[in-house]
């Protein structure tokens, strides 16, 4: 059985040097895909390219801050110059702030998980649906979270920053379906990255196991198992699947 869904395929990863967007690239390159790898880490991006080439994959790392405007037009030149067009894209790349209670953030602070939460992601889809609109359709995947869909106490910034990535997906899926462009957003529970390490490291020895008891499953989930979330979505046999959110939180239950 060929195996080889995205064959030939360009296929941008945001956030692909660690975690979920890794896992991603890993996997899209395993299944015939030229992937770029966007991100800050230079040292992390160059792993990444080393260890899909050394699987006898395709993938090329641009250095790019996603807060920053031209670090993103200069991406999406590269990808122009090589490429020439883009079939799929993971927008992944996002932070996780300190916990707070929303009256005690600062507005840098807002601004801050913000621009790279949202508008980065905004950035990104603007240069990604003008290559797929040239190249006849494609399909963008958008990582919010499972607080997209709710909400709990100390996550207030980063909740609203996941909710405006699924109106965001939303919104622009209707807006582009006609163009054969289709807008999906994957929303991890907790998952086994550097990002949760940081929440653990900072709770507390007693975080872990009010953390597991949150997941019906008892477990964290694993980069790879999102990542296959968004193959699938990206694939054809998700064709007629478009302005939807899919939670992976082994049943962590959402508090609206």
């Amino acid at each position: 059985m060929n195996t080889k869904r995205f064959q030939d395929k360009v296929v941008l990863v945001t956030g692909g040097n660690s975690g979920i967007g890794k896992a991603a690239a890993l996997a899209f390159s395993r299944e015939g895909a030229k992937v770029v790898i966007a991100a800050r880490r230079e040292k992390e991006g160059a792993e990444a390219v080393n260890e899909i080439k050394s699987q006898g994959g395709q993938a090329l790392f641009v250095k790019t801050d996603l807060r920053n405007a031209d670090d993103i037009n200069h991406l999406f030149g590269v990808i122009k110059e090589k490429y020439a067009t883009l079939h799929c894209a993971f927008n992944n790349a996002g932070v996780y702030p300190k916990m707070k209670k929303a009256a005690s953030y600062s507005v840098s602070e807002f601004d801050e998980i913000m621009n790279i939460n949202v508008k980065s992601v905004w950035r990104c889809m603007k240069h990604e649906i003008a290559l797929m609109t040239d190249a006849g359709g494609g399909s963008i995947v958008n990582c919010s979270s499972v607080a997209g869909w709710g909400g709990e106490p100390g996550t207030s910034l980063y909740t609203a920053s996941k909710h405006a990535v699924i109106g965001l997906t939303r919104a622009a899926a209707v807006e582009f379906g006609r163009k054969k462009i289709r807008i999906n957003a994957v929303c991890p529970g907790m998952t086994e990255t550097p990002m949760l390490d940081q929440t653990l490291q900072s709770g507390g020895p007693e975080i872990r196991n009010v953390m597991l008891n949150m997941i019906p499953l008892g477990r964290f989930g694993k980069p790879q198992e999102i990542a296959g979330t968004v193959l699938f979505l990206c694939s054809d046999a998700a064709s007629y699947i478009t302005a939807k959110s899919i939670v992976v939180g082994g049943g962590q239950a959402i508090r609206a």
